[in-house]
């Protein structure tokens, strides 16, 4: 018998949905697949194309990297546009600060050099470090991955930095959002015992397009179905919102699925 026969997860993933799926149905969990957002392609994205633009436009000082798939896919982008050797000798001519280990992978697989990366893995340790190293009067070029960080961004335009913010991966509301009433439906009559996440902006849109059904999906979400998370950010949409959750000591996906087989063994089907 597997760990989690009987257990229904619901996921609102779109990237990686397949492995996700594939991990949790190979413990005996049925999944409930509810796409919450949509990435916008690459290629077609006139944003991004137009923010590569103004990094090639003039010298950058410093570079952020937030996550290691946001700039393969940036490079990936410059690449069909014509502009992956221009792009990547303007940045490796800047200092790279990168958040965490999976950024630093990506950048150094570009053959560029990061010169700081965040011990603890957060947004708020790399715009510090940033910060930290003396922007004023300087380009800072940042990749973002998926959702804008005002409050961080602002930070560097406070201390003096001219902001470049590069954003592959924008995410949209999915064209087809009947799977996510139906999970919403699912979740408030009690057929789904955990939600797992794996991006902020897919927790914050389940609740936007819960409609009228939003509180009674919270009251179900503040009750008896576990709502996990891959890290703290992910979590901090529904945790403003009231909703408890639980989190991988480890960012990663393996790791949020050994999470859910620890926390829902333990807990009666």
């Amino acid at each position: 018998m597997a760990d989690l026969d009987g257990i229904t997860i619901g996921i609102t993933a779109e990237r990686r949905a397949e492995d996700f799926i594939g991990a949790l149905t190979r413990q005996g969990a049925t999944v409930l697949h509810a796409p919450t957002i949509r990435i916008v392609p690459l290629p077609d994205d006139t944003e991004l194309r137009a923010a590569t633009d103004a990094v090639l436009a003039g010298p950058v000082g410093f570079t952020a990297v937030t996550t290691g798939a946001g700039f393969r896919g940036w490079l990936s982008a410059a690449e069909g546009w014509g502009l992956r050797e221009p792009l990547l000798e303007r940045l490796a001519a800047s200092r790279i600060f990168a958040r965490g280990p999976k950024a630093v992978g990506a950048v150094r697989g570009f053959g560029l050099r990061e010169e700081f990366s965040a011990p603890e893995e957060s947004n708020a340790e790399l715009f510090e470090g940033l910060r930290d190293a003396g922007v004023r009067g300087e380009r800072v070029a940042v990749q973002l991955h998926g959702t804008l960080l005002p409050e961080l961004t602002a930070s560097l335009r406070d201390a003096g930095a001219d902001v470049v913010q590069a954003q592959p991966y924008r995410w949209l509301s999915p064209a087809d959002v009947a799977p996510v009433h139906e999970l919403v439906e699912s979740v408030i009559a009690g057929r789904v015992h955990a939600l797992a996440f794996t991006s902020a902006p897919a927790a914050a849109n389940l609740l936007t397009l819960a409609g009228p059904r939003r509180e009674e999906l919270l009251a179900a979400l503040r009750g008896p179905v576990l709502c996990a998370c891959v890290g703290p950010v992910t979590a901090a949409p529904l945790e403003a919102a009231g909703v408890p959750t639980v989190q991988p000591e480890r960012q990663r996906l393996g790791a949020l699925v050994k999470l859910l087989v620890a926390e829902l063994r333990i807990r009666p089907s």
